[in-house]
């Protein structure tokens, strides 16, 4: 390469946007969504009018609401081999056709109003404001699972551990499926848990107004208040696979993080509604449920094109390696730590050949 062209590539890779460009899936234009699930090549959006599905990778979605609740909000999914489960304003829906048609399983449950649903090992929990309640029966009977009396908000699970997150009581965890609690919350100052993700061994959960994301390395026995570019407030969502966590803010949109949470960036160009309830990873795409504009999407392989021609390959990579070093504010900076160095390397190369 010459000079005056390894000049040029640098000057572009230093000046370059980022071409990351959300786009609103149709069909819920003006909507309010609060969840997201991906499962068997269906996306699935929930929100204050019901369940929506989508069959073209969250392009469009269509109402999805026979038989499930569509007067109130649907607040979660959880699926298992067999179903698909809404957590619903009206109690706990279950499908066997992929969200065609849905019947109510709420028996037992003393209250239809519910926050949160997981399905782990054999069981499945669904939170609300009268606590914890399991079912080893797809829905079929519910029983107490404790936290009586407790607004509970979010549940997720590592291993044989449970998590939940309260409504002003922080972070309960059980390593019985539920037949006993303990608080978890050294370290953190939120009372308020809306969301709580579990990426591996590692927890991520969003705390109220004036806190923001929290992390737990060692099952929810101490937690860390993340920064790295994450700015404080209310999250309200998380997403992960093996590449990426992305946390969603009540107002500020959608942050990224390629190391775990150690450095984040705001990925928002695109996003007409900075207010997320929830997020999805499905099929190279992140899904955002917000809270007025409906579902929107954003493929991962362009979190890396530096060059915007929709593939992740040589030419950006000459384009990374054109800013190495301090760098900050610049689109190869991949990690948002203010430099260009491994780390970015090491994300590119995780989205090598994608195209979006």
């Amino acid at each position: 390469m010459s000079q005056r062209s390894f000049v040029a590539m640098l000057a572009l890779a230093s000046s370059a946007p980022a071409f990351a460009q959300w786009e609103q899936a149709t069909g819920t234009a003006g909507l309010n969504m609060q969840s997201l699930l991906s499962r068997n090549g269906f996306a699935y959006a929930g929100g204050a009018t019901g369940a929506y599905r989508s069959a073209d990778g969250g392009a469009s979605f269509v109402p999805s609401n026979t038989g499930n609740d569509a007067a109130g909000p649907t607040r979660c999914f959880a699926t298992d081999e067999s179903y698909v489960y809404t957590s619903t304003s009206q109690g706990v829906f279950r499908s066997a056709d992929d969200g065609a048609t849905w019947i109510a399983r709420s028996v037992g449950l003393p209250q239809l109003l519910t926050s949160g649903i997981l399905q782990a090992d054999a069981h499945l929990f669904v939170v609300g404001p009268s606590g914890v309640f399991r079912s080893d029966n797809h829905g079929d009977t519910w029983a107490a699972a404790g936290l009586a009396g407790v607004d509970v908000r979010c549940i997720a699970a590592i291993a044989g551990t449970l998590f939940v997150g309260t409504n002003g009581s922080g972070v309960y965890r059980s390593a019985d499926w539920g037949a006993t609690w303990t608080a978890s919350g050294a370290g953190m100052s939120a009372t308020n848990i809306r969301a709580i993700q579990a990426t591996g061994s590692t927890l991520f959960a969003g705390g109220q107004v004036g806190t923001g994301v929290y992390r737990s390395t060692n099952l929810g026995v101490s937690w860390t208040l993340l920064g790295g570019g994450l700015p404080s407030g209310s999250y309200r969502g998380f997403a992960s696979d093996d590449r990426l966590i992305v946390a969603g803010s009540f107002g500020a949109g959608v942050y990224c993080s390629v190391d775990n949470g150690d450095h984040w960036r705001a990925i928002n160009a695109g996003l007409a509604d900075l207010t997320i309830f929830d997020l999805e990873i499905h099929q190279g795409h992140i899904l955002a449920a917000t809270n007025t504009r409906g579902v929107f999407r954003l493929p991962i392989a362009s979190l890396s094109d530096l060059d915007g021609n929709g593939c992740v390959n040589g030419l950006d990579l000459g384009l990374l390696l054109g800013s190495w070093g301090p760098c900050s504010g610049c689109s190869a900076d991949l990690n948002g730590d203010g430099k260009v160095d491994g780390g970015d390397l090491g994300a590119l190369l995780a989205a090598w050949g994608g195209c979006g």
